[in-house]
Protein backbone atom coordinates (compact mmCIF):
# COMPACT_ATOMS: atom_id res chain seq x y z
CA UNK A 1 0.00 0.00 0.00
CA UNK A 2 0.92 3.67 -0.31
CA UNK A 3 0.05 4.72 3.21
CA UNK A 4 2.52 6.40 4.81
CA UNK A 5 4.32 4.52 7.61
CA UNK A 6 4.89 6.08 10.84
CA UNK A 7 8.73 5.63 12.27
CA UNK A 8 8.91 4.75 15.70
CA UNK A 9 10.87 6.73 18.38
CA UNK A 10 13.13 4.76 20.78
CA UNK A 11 15.19 7.25 23.01
CA UNK A 12 14.52 9.87 21.13
CA UNK A 13 16.17 8.17 17.96
CA UNK A 14 13.95 7.81 14.90
CA UNK A 15 14.41 4.65 13.38
CA UNK A 16 13.89 3.81 9.81
CA UNK A 17 10.32 3.38 8.94
CA UNK A 18 10.77 -0.25 7.94
CA UNK A 19 11.23 -1.53 11.85
CA UNK A 20 8.02 0.04 12.22
CA UNK A 21 6.10 -2.82 12.33
CA UNK A 22 7.87 -5.34 14.35
CA UNK A 23 9.86 -2.66 16.57
CA UNK A 24 7.02 -2.94 19.90
CA UNK A 25 7.19 -6.47 19.61
CA UNK A 26 10.78 -6.79 19.64
CA UNK A 27 11.03 -4.48 22.65
CA UNK A 28 8.80 -6.07 24.64
CA UNK A 29 10.70 -9.14 24.03
CA UNK A 30 14.42 -8.30 24.26
CA UNK A 31 13.95 -4.94 25.60
CA UNK A 32 17.73 -4.17 25.98
CA UNK A 33 19.05 -6.46 22.64
CA UNK A 34 16.24 -5.06 20.72
CA UNK A 35 16.98 -1.41 21.23
CA UNK A 36 20.55 -2.24 20.42
CA UNK A 37 19.72 -3.49 17.45
CA UNK A 38 17.47 -1.14 15.94
CA UNK A 39 19.74 1.94 17.20
CA UNK A 40 22.69 -0.18 15.15
CA UNK A 41 20.14 0.31 12.28
CA UNK A 42 21.51 3.75 11.82
CA UNK A 43 24.90 3.42 12.26
CA UNK A 44 28.05 2.24 10.06
CA UNK A 45 31.47 2.44 10.32
CA UNK A 46 32.42 5.47 12.77
CA UNK A 47 35.95 5.23 11.32
CA UNK A 48 35.66 4.45 7.71
CA UNK A 49 32.66 6.10 6.15
CA UNK A 50 34.42 9.19 5.50
CA UNK A 51 37.51 8.11 3.80
CA UNK A 52 35.60 7.83 0.55
CA UNK A 53 35.06 11.41 0.47
CA UNK A 54 38.21 12.11 0.74
CA UNK A 55 39.73 9.46 -2.12
CA UNK A 56 36.92 10.47 -4.22
CA UNK A 57 39.23 12.65 -6.55
CA UNK A 58 42.30 10.28 -6.33
CA UNK A 59 42.74 7.69 -9.62
CA UNK A 60 40.97 4.78 -8.81
CA UNK A 61 44.31 2.46 -9.61
CA UNK A 62 46.52 4.76 -7.55
CA UNK A 63 44.02 3.71 -4.90
CA UNK A 64 44.14 0.20 -5.76
CA UNK A 65 47.98 0.87 -4.96
CA UNK A 66 47.65 2.39 -1.80
CA UNK A 67 45.56 0.03 -0.14
CA UNK A 68 47.97 -2.70 -1.01
CA UNK A 69 50.91 -0.85 -0.10
CA UNK A 70 49.09 -0.87 3.73
CA UNK A 71 48.03 -4.43 3.58
CA UNK A 72 51.58 -5.12 3.18
CA UNK A 73 52.79 -2.45 5.21
CA UNK A 74 55.07 -0.75 2.46
CA UNK A 75 55.84 2.29 4.02
CA UNK A 76 57.72 3.66 1.26
CA UNK A 77 54.62 3.34 -1.34
CA UNK A 78 52.64 4.72 1.50
CA UNK A 79 54.46 7.62 1.24
CA UNK A 80 51.99 9.83 -0.71
CA UNK A 81 49.19 8.48 -0.16
CA UNK A 82 46.33 10.46 1.47
CA UNK A 83 46.36 10.56 5.17
CA UNK A 84 43.10 8.97 5.66
CA UNK A 85 44.77 5.61 4.32
CA UNK A 86 48.12 6.24 6.21
CA UNK A 87 46.32 6.72 9.44
CA UNK A 88 44.46 3.66 9.05
CA UNK A 89 47.69 1.37 8.13
CA UNK A 90 50.11 2.88 10.11
CA UNK A 91 47.88 3.10 13.32
CA UNK A 92 45.35 0.44 12.99
CA UNK A 93 43.04 -0.10 15.71
CA UNK A 94 44.87 -1.74 18.73
CA UNK A 95 43.93 -5.61 19.32
CA UNK A 96 41.12 -5.83 21.70
CA UNK A 97 42.43 -7.10 25.39
CA UNK A 98 40.30 -10.09 25.02
CA UNK A 99 42.07 -11.14 21.55
CA UNK A 100 43.78 -14.89 22.21
CA UNK A 101 45.41 -16.63 19.10
CA UNK A 102 45.76 -19.91 21.34
CA UNK A 103 41.42 -19.89 21.40
CA UNK A 104 41.14 -20.07 17.71
CA UNK A 105 43.13 -23.22 16.98
CA UNK A 106 40.22 -26.26 18.41
CA UNK A 107 37.92 -24.09 15.40
CA UNK A 108 40.89 -24.12 12.66
CA UNK A 109 41.06 -27.85 13.29
CA UNK A 110 37.45 -28.39 12.84
CA UNK A 111 36.82 -26.34 9.93
CA UNK A 112 39.45 -28.25 8.24
CA UNK A 113 38.34 -31.80 9.21
CA UNK A 114 34.81 -31.26 7.96
CA UNK A 115 35.36 -27.79 5.82
CA UNK A 116 32.93 -29.64 3.16
CA UNK A 117 30.12 -30.39 5.74
CA UNK A 118 30.45 -26.89 7.52
CA UNK A 119 30.54 -24.60 3.70
CA UNK A 120 27.28 -27.12 2.72
CA UNK A 121 25.62 -25.96 5.71
CA UNK A 122 26.58 -22.06 5.30
CA UNK A 123 25.59 -21.70 1.66
CA UNK A 124 22.11 -23.67 2.14
CA UNK A 125 21.25 -22.36 5.70
CA UNK A 126 23.36 -19.48 6.40
CA UNK A 127 23.59 -17.20 3.92
CA UNK A 128 19.79 -17.36 3.25
CA UNK A 129 19.07 -16.48 6.70
CA UNK A 130 21.23 -13.66 6.07
CA UNK A 131 18.91 -12.23 3.23
CA UNK A 132 15.88 -12.68 4.83
CA UNK A 133 16.71 -9.31 6.81
CA UNK A 134 16.97 -5.40 5.16
CA UNK A 135 20.49 -6.36 4.12
CA UNK A 136 18.76 -7.83 0.84
CA UNK A 137 17.97 -4.34 -0.42
CA UNK A 138 21.66 -3.28 -0.78
CA UNK A 139 22.77 -6.12 -3.19
CA UNK A 140 19.98 -5.40 -5.50
CA UNK A 141 20.12 -2.30 -5.54
CA UNK A 142 23.69 -2.77 -6.61
CA UNK A 143 22.45 -4.84 -8.94
CA UNK A 144 23.52 -8.05 -11.27
CA UNK A 145 21.51 -10.19 -9.20
CA UNK A 146 22.52 -13.61 -10.66
CA UNK A 147 26.28 -12.89 -11.09
CA UNK A 148 25.97 -11.82 -7.60
CA UNK A 149 24.66 -14.88 -6.24
CA UNK A 150 28.01 -16.46 -7.84
CA UNK A 151 30.45 -14.04 -6.56
CA UNK A 152 28.87 -13.88 -2.96
CA UNK A 153 29.39 -17.58 -2.61
CA UNK A 154 32.57 -17.42 -4.11
CA UNK A 155 34.07 -14.83 -1.97
CA UNK A 156 32.17 -15.89 1.54
CA UNK A 157 34.14 -19.25 0.77
CA UNK A 158 37.21 -17.83 0.38
CA UNK A 159 36.70 -15.39 3.36
CA UNK A 160 36.11 -18.33 5.34
CA UNK A 161 38.94 -20.41 3.65
CA UNK A 162 41.12 -16.96 5.17
CA UNK A 163 40.20 -16.37 8.17
CA UNK A 164 39.82 -20.38 9.33
CA UNK A 165 43.77 -20.63 8.33
CA UNK A 166 46.16 -21.39 10.62
CA UNK A 167 47.82 -17.85 11.27
CA UNK A 168 45.06 -16.25 8.75
CA UNK A 169 44.14 -13.40 11.09
CA UNK A 170 47.41 -12.30 12.12
CA UNK A 171 48.35 -9.51 10.65
CA UNK A 172 50.58 -10.51 7.35
CA UNK A 173 47.63 -13.36 7.08
CA UNK A 174 45.18 -13.21 4.27
CA UNK A 175 42.40 -13.50 6.67
CA UNK A 176 43.06 -10.34 8.31
CA UNK A 177 43.49 -8.68 4.78
CA UNK A 178 40.46 -9.83 3.36
CA UNK A 179 38.52 -9.14 6.31
CA UNK A 180 39.93 -5.29 5.88
CA UNK A 181 39.08 -5.20 2.42
CA UNK A 182 35.70 -6.11 2.97
CA UNK A 183 35.32 -3.32 5.40
CA UNK A 184 36.80 -0.62 3.17
CA UNK A 185 34.12 -2.24 -0.05
CA UNK A 186 31.25 -1.91 2.96
CA UNK A 187 32.75 2.11 3.36
CA UNK A 188 32.34 2.43 -0.16
CA UNK A 189 29.06 0.75 -1.31
CA UNK A 190 27.92 2.57 1.85
CA UNK A 191 29.09 6.08 0.63
CA UNK A 192 27.27 5.03 -2.85
CA UNK A 193 24.10 4.14 -1.71
CA UNK A 194 23.51 6.84 0.35
CA UNK A 195 24.29 9.76 -2.77
CA UNK A 196 22.02 7.47 -4.76
CA UNK A 197 18.76 8.95 -5.32
CA UNK A 198 17.91 4.88 -5.07
CA UNK A 199 17.99 4.67 -1.44
CA UNK A 200 15.23 5.48 1.10
CA UNK A 201 17.05 6.10 4.41
CA UNK A 202 13.99 7.47 5.92
CA UNK A 203 12.85 4.01 5.25
CA UNK A 204 15.73 1.43 5.40
CA UNK A 205 18.53 3.27 7.58
CA UNK A 206 22.07 2.81 7.09
CA UNK A 207 23.73 0.65 3.81
CA UNK A 208 24.99 -1.92 5.24
CA UNK A 209 24.50 -1.34 8.82
CA UNK A 210 26.41 -2.19 11.83
CA UNK A 211 22.87 -4.03 12.63
CA UNK A 212 23.03 -6.42 9.47
CA UNK A 213 26.69 -6.54 10.27
CA UNK A 214 26.74 -7.83 13.37
CA UNK A 215 23.74 -9.87 12.76
CA UNK A 216 25.48 -11.68 9.40
CA UNK A 217 28.90 -12.24 12.24
CA UNK A 218 26.68 -14.13 14.63
CA UNK A 219 24.81 -15.99 11.66
CA UNK A 220 28.32 -17.05 10.08
CA UNK A 221 29.83 -18.27 13.56
CA UNK A 222 26.96 -19.71 15.32
CA UNK A 223 24.11 -20.59 13.06
CA UNK A 224 26.87 -22.13 10.83
CA UNK A 225 26.99 -24.53 14.03
CA UNK A 226 23.70 -25.28 13.96
CA UNK A 227 23.14 -25.88 10.45
CA UNK A 228 26.51 -28.03 10.34
CA UNK A 229 25.18 -29.74 13.06
CA UNK A 230 21.93 -30.49 11.25
CA UNK A 231 24.13 -32.06 8.43
CA UNK A 232 26.18 -34.04 10.12
CA UNK A 233 28.76 -32.69 11.87
CA UNK A 234 29.51 -32.90 15.69
CA UNK A 235 30.84 -30.27 17.50
CA UNK A 236 32.09 -30.07 21.68
CA UNK A 237 31.85 -26.94 23.21
CA UNK A 238 35.67 -26.05 22.68
CA UNK A 239 35.38 -26.05 19.34
CA UNK A 240 32.05 -24.36 19.38
CA UNK A 241 33.19 -21.35 21.23
CA UNK A 242 36.57 -21.53 19.07
CA UNK A 243 34.98 -20.67 16.08
CA UNK A 244 32.53 -17.89 17.71
CA UNK A 245 35.73 -16.31 18.76
CA UNK A 246 37.40 -16.81 15.25
CA UNK A 247 34.10 -14.67 13.44
CA UNK A 248 33.97 -12.18 16.86
CA UNK A 249 37.99 -11.16 16.15
CA UNK A 250 37.37 -10.84 12.22
CA UNK A 251 33.75 -8.70 13.29
CA UNK A 252 36.64 -6.73 15.21
CA UNK A 253 38.69 -6.41 11.95
CA UNK A 254 35.64 -5.23 9.72
CA UNK A 255 35.09 -2.76 12.02
CA UNK A 256 31.43 -3.92 13.40
CA UNK A 257 31.49 -1.85 17.07
CA UNK A 258 31.47 -4.75 19.40
CA UNK A 259 28.30 -3.33 21.08
CA UNK A 260 26.64 -5.12 18.61
CA UNK A 261 29.15 -8.08 18.34
CA UNK A 262 28.95 -11.40 20.80
CA UNK A 263 31.40 -12.65 23.08
CA UNK A 264 29.84 -16.41 23.30
CA UNK A 265 28.46 -19.18 21.39
CA UNK A 266 25.37 -18.22 23.48
CA UNK A 267 25.24 -14.58 22.86
CA UNK A 268 25.52 -15.12 19.11
CA UNK A 269 22.58 -17.70 19.10
CA UNK A 270 20.56 -14.73 21.02
CA UNK A 271 21.58 -12.05 18.44
CA UNK A 272 20.42 -14.29 15.76
CA UNK A 273 17.21 -14.29 17.84
CA UNK A 274 17.04 -10.88 18.48
CA UNK A 275 17.64 -9.67 14.67
CA UNK A 276 14.97 -11.99 13.60
CA UNK A 277 12.38 -10.87 15.76
CA UNK A 278 13.54 -6.70 14.87
CA UNK A 279 13.97 -7.47 11.08
CA UNK A 280 10.73 -6.19 8.75
CA UNK A 281 8.42 -8.35 7.50
CA UNK A 282 10.62 -10.67 3.87
CA UNK A 283 10.06 -7.99 1.21
CA UNK A 284 10.96 -8.47 -2.91
CA UNK A 285 14.77 -8.23 -2.63
CA UNK A 286 14.59 -11.14 0.22
CA UNK A 287 13.04 -12.99 -2.11
CA UNK A 288 15.39 -12.30 -5.22
CA UNK A 289 18.42 -12.44 -3.73
CA UNK A 290 17.67 -15.82 -1.65
CA UNK A 291 16.42 -17.36 -4.26
CA UNK A 292 19.42 -15.89 -6.39
CA UNK A 293 21.76 -17.80 -4.24
CA UNK A 294 20.09 -21.28 -4.33
CA UNK A 295 20.31 -20.88 -8.13
CA UNK A 296 23.71 -20.20 -8.30
CA UNK A 297 25.22 -22.49 -5.99
CA UNK A 298 25.75 -25.58 -8.54
CA UNK A 299 27.53 -22.91 -10.80
CA UNK A 300 29.87 -22.41 -8.05
CA UNK A 301 30.60 -26.11 -7.83
CA UNK A 302 31.71 -26.00 -11.65
CA UNK A 303 27.97 -27.83 -12.88
CA UNK A 304 27.35 -25.92 -15.77
CA UNK A 305 24.91 -28.08 -18.01
CA UNK A 306 21.44 -26.27 -17.85
CA UNK A 307 19.64 -29.45 -17.25
CA UNK A 308 21.71 -30.97 -14.67
CA UNK A 309 21.82 -27.42 -12.58
CA UNK A 310 18.09 -26.93 -12.80
CA UNK A 311 17.24 -30.61 -11.68
CA UNK A 312 19.93 -30.01 -8.89
CA UNK A 313 18.40 -26.91 -7.75
CA UNK A 314 14.96 -28.72 -7.71
CA UNK A 315 16.00 -31.89 -5.83
CA UNK A 316 19.04 -31.10 -3.48
CA UNK A 317 19.40 -27.35 -2.86
CA UNK A 318 15.99 -26.57 -1.96
CA UNK A 319 14.68 -29.33 -0.24
CA UNK A 320 18.22 -29.53 2.01
CA UNK A 321 18.01 -25.57 2.35
CA UNK A 322 14.25 -25.68 3.20
CA UNK A 323 14.89 -28.48 6.09
CA UNK A 324 17.69 -26.00 7.25
CA UNK A 325 16.10 -22.88 7.71
CA UNK A 326 12.14 -24.05 8.04
CA UNK A 327 8.94 -24.28 6.17
CA UNK A 328 8.40 -20.59 7.38
CA UNK A 329 10.85 -18.71 6.32
CA UNK A 330 11.39 -21.22 3.06
CA UNK A 331 7.54 -20.25 2.38
CA UNK A 332 8.13 -16.26 2.74
CA UNK A 333 10.64 -16.38 -0.05
CA UNK A 334 8.79 -18.57 -2.13
CA UNK A 335 10.82 -21.26 -2.05
CA UNK A 336 9.04 -24.30 -4.35
CA UNK A 337 6.54 -26.56 -1.93
CA UNK A 338 8.69 -29.78 -1.52
CA UNK A 339 9.08 -32.74 0.74
CA UNK A 340 11.59 -32.39 3.61
CA UNK A 341 11.06 -35.37 5.60
CA UNK A 342 14.23 -37.77 5.47
CA UNK A 343 16.08 -35.01 3.31
CA UNK A 344 18.84 -34.33 5.94
CA UNK A 345 18.92 -38.04 7.13
CA UNK A 346 19.75 -39.31 3.45
CA UNK A 347 22.30 -35.74 3.33
CA UNK A 348 24.29 -37.55 6.12
CA UNK A 349 23.64 -41.18 4.99
CA UNK A 350 25.77 -39.87 1.82
CA UNK A 351 28.26 -38.17 3.85
CA UNK A 352 28.70 -41.52 6.27
CA UNK A 353 29.14 -43.38 3.15
CA UNK A 354 31.92 -41.01 1.34
CA UNK A 355 34.17 -41.08 4.42
CA UNK A 356 33.64 -45.77 4.64
CA UNK A 357 34.80 -44.79 1.02
CA UNK A 358 37.70 -42.73 1.52
CA UNK A 359 38.88 -44.69 4.03
CA UNK A 360 38.80 -47.89 1.94
CA UNK A 361 40.88 -45.74 -0.46
CA UNK A 362 43.70 -44.76 2.32
CA UNK A 363 42.63 -41.38 1.09
CA UNK A 364 42.55 -38.27 3.38
CA UNK A 365 38.96 -36.98 3.24
CA UNK A 366 40.41 -33.95 4.99
CA UNK A 367 43.15 -33.13 2.61
CA UNK A 368 40.18 -33.71 -0.26
CA UNK A 369 37.46 -30.98 1.74
CA UNK A 370 39.80 -28.89 1.22
CA UNK A 371 41.10 -29.14 -2.01
CA UNK A 372 37.06 -28.60 -3.07
CA UNK A 373 37.45 -26.00 -1.28
CA UNK A 374 39.94 -23.81 -2.94
CA UNK A 375 38.52 -25.03 -6.37
CA UNK A 376 34.59 -23.38 -5.14
CA UNK A 377 36.46 -20.25 -3.83
CA UNK A 378 36.95 -16.93 -5.29
CA UNK A 379 41.28 -17.31 -5.72
CA UNK A 380 43.50 -16.16 -8.34
CA UNK A 381 47.04 -16.38 -9.59
CA UNK A 382 46.30 -12.92 -8.94
CA UNK A 383 45.95 -12.52 -5.33
CA UNK A 384 43.71 -10.47 -3.68
CA UNK A 385 42.04 -7.52 -5.34
CA UNK A 386 42.00 -4.19 -3.76
CA UNK A 387 39.79 -2.03 -6.25
CA UNK A 388 37.24 -0.14 -5.10
CA UNK A 389 33.46 -0.11 -6.81
CA UNK A 390 32.98 3.35 -8.48
CA UNK A 391 29.51 3.15 -9.38
CA UNK A 392 26.69 1.88 -6.95
CA UNK A 393 24.92 -0.20 -10.12
CA UNK A 394 26.99 -2.96 -10.53
CA UNK A 395 27.17 -3.09 -14.27
CA UNK A 396 27.85 0.44 -14.36
CA UNK A 397 30.97 0.20 -11.92
CA UNK A 398 35.04 -0.44 -13.10
CA UNK A 399 35.72 -3.96 -12.22
CA UNK A 400 36.56 -4.46 -8.63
Amino acid sequence: TDAKVEPYVLDGIVLPTAYTPNAAKALARYPEQAANYLKHTLIGDALLDGMPQELKDIPRVETSRYIEAGMNEDWDALRNAPEVLRDFFVHPPPDPPWLDYEAFKAGIRKFHRDSGLIISGFAAGVLVDGFGTLISKSFVHTGRIFEQGVRRLRQNNRHFVDIFFPGGLERHGDGWKLSVRIRLIHAQIRHLLNASEEWDREAWGVPISAAHLGYAAACFSARTIVHSESVGVKFTQEEKESICAIWRYTAYIMGIPEAITFKTYAEALEMHRVGNACEPPIEEESVIMANALINSAPLVAGVTDVATRRAMVKREIYPISRALIGNELADSLRFPKSRTIAILWQFRMLQRIRRWMAKLRRKSLTAENFGQMLTISAFDDAGISYDMPDHERAEMSSKW
